[in-house]
């Protein structure tokens, strides 16, 4: 079955529950968004997009987004989304790797083809126009691509990522076990597009951000305690740096499970959502771009052994990996393999670096360090490139989170002797140093870190590398 036959099917059984909430509060039901998104695929399929065809979407995160998701999903059309985090020149980017047979841009993004003249070139222009009836289903194998994406580009050329319909199928397999709905009216404020697609799938209400979704770290707590209210969302699917603003709230929320991912969740992070949100299952969850998720971890499942070596140096506990995912180290690195991990890139742009053949087997390597304890739990390190001398950044950055007057930890990569960046307010001259020191860090250096762009919650160690050498 592909992702539109289990639309269809959820859509049957959901009928007028609210599918997708927009953030001024627009809503459409499952029944229409299945009804709208087939004569919008019937008006495209009239106009001669066919099976196959990529089409490049650029548009507002909003209903009609997820409408147009569905249709090229009809009409068997793959749809190329270029890495928001980028701008204007993921775009070009996007256009220059992938030739898209066809553009489709509404709103601000209209203007593009005026500043990208790649897409000048592109003569077929979609619109959200829907045909008076139409039912199209296109006959589509799970080998068929469904949907390319970008890697961010952070380590060098961003690299296209082809995700077919039995790919997209295996994620919502795998999310289905961790995003399952636990009561009849459960809601979401979801942050993650991906998350959005499958709770099409699961028959979960799902509501938009109301915040702008390139600067997650610019919301407010009333911001998004009002919408939780107004919207009766039951659960939060956010990224870390929403995660940090709830919080730093002045009053609990009332969702019963806060998930939280798209960067590493610290755990002074963890414990200051548990003080905030006493009665709520909090859950961190580990994923890359080319596999998602990986694993996951709750909160009040972490035992006083886990947290102790948290303190003392042993990284980031990651959890067990999810069921449908093989977890392997080899020479620190941690590397997947399953049905929802991606087996290579574009053209087999990248795929030297990153993939490796285990046994008959593609596995991809994640370029985090870590390592699998005797129990099963996965441990992440940090990136492997951002090592400094011996030390890989979460051996110490992450025990350096829970030392006083810490908001934020950094360790320098390839520095040698190794050097850790810290923002906070240390309570006395040299405190922060005689912890360092204990961890195999020699300089201590107060300033502010560079954050990602994409998620404002990781750390930009090229960028923290390039300031401190400049």
């Amino acid at each position: 079955m592909n992702l539109v036959s289990s639309f269809m099917e959820t859509a049957r059984r959901e009928g007028d529950r609210p599918a997708i909430v927009a953030p001024d509060g627009t809503t459409v039901s499952f029944a229409d968004l299945a009804q709208r998104s087939a004569r919008l695929a019937a008006h495209w399929r009239n106009r001669g997009l066919q099976k196959g065809a990529r089409v490049l979407v650029a548009m507002p995160v909003g209903i009609e987004l997820y409408i147009a998701i569905a249709a090229l999903w009809r009409v068997g059309a793959v749809i190329v989304f270029p890495e928001p985090a980028m701008g204007l020149p993921g775009i070009r980017t996007a256009a220059e790797i992938v030739a898209p047979r066809a553009l489709l841009l509404t709103g601000m993004y209209r203007v593009l083809p005026l500043l990208a003249p790649q897409l000048l070139r592109i003569r077929m222009r979609l619109q959200m126009r829907m045909a008076k009836t139409g039912d199209v289903l296109a006959d589509v194998g799970s080998e068929d691509p469904a949907l390319i994406s970008f890697t961010s580009g952070s380590t060098g050329r961003p690299k296209a990522i082809v995700r077919s319909h039995g790919f997209l199928n295996a994620q919502n397999d795998e999310l289905r076990d961790l995003l399952a709905p636990t009561r009849a009216d459960e809601t979401d404020l979801v942050a993650f597009p991906v998350f959005v697609v499958a709770n099409l799938a699961l028959g979960v209400t799902s509501v938009l951000p109301n915040w702008r979704p390139s600067r997650p770290d610019r919301a407010t707590f009333r911001q998004i305690a009002d919408h939780v209210a107004r919207h009766r969302v039951t659960r939060l699917l956010v990224q870390p740096s929403i995660a940090e603003i709830i919080a730093r709230g002045d009053t609990a929320l009332p969702v019963h499970t806060l998930f939280t991912g798209g960067g590493p969740v610290f755990p002074d992070l963890l414990e200051s959502l548990a003080r905030r949100l006493p009665r709520t299952e909090i859950v961190s969850v580990y994923g890359s771009t080319e596999a998602e998720p990986i694993a996951h971890q709750a909160f009040a499942a972490i035992s006083e052994d886990q947290w102790r070596q948290m303190r003392s140096g042993a990284g980031l506990l990651a959890g067990r990996p999810t069921h449908g995912t093989r977890v392997r180290v080899i020479d620190d690195e941690i590397v997947v393999s399953g049905k929802h991990v991606n087996r290579g890139y574009l053209g087999g742009v990248g795929d030297a670096d990153n993939k490796l053949k285990l046994d008959g087997e593609t596995w991809h390597r994640t370029g985090d360090a870590g390592h699998i304890d005797p129990d099963g739990f996965l441990w992440l390190l940090g990136r492997c490139s951002a090592k400094a001398g011996s030390l890989y950044p979460f051996q110490v950055e992450i025990a350096a989170r829970f030392w006083p007057g810490v908001t934020r930890a950094a360790l320098v990569p390839g520095l040698v002797p190794p050097t850790l960046a810290i923002e906070g307010t240390e309570p006395a001259a040299g405190i922060w140093l005689e912890q360092a020191r204990g961890l195999g860090v020699e300089r201590v250096l107060p300033m502010r870190i560079p954050l990602d762009r994409r998620h404002r919650s990781k750390v930009d160690y090229v960028a923290l590398r390039r300031r401190l050498s400049g």
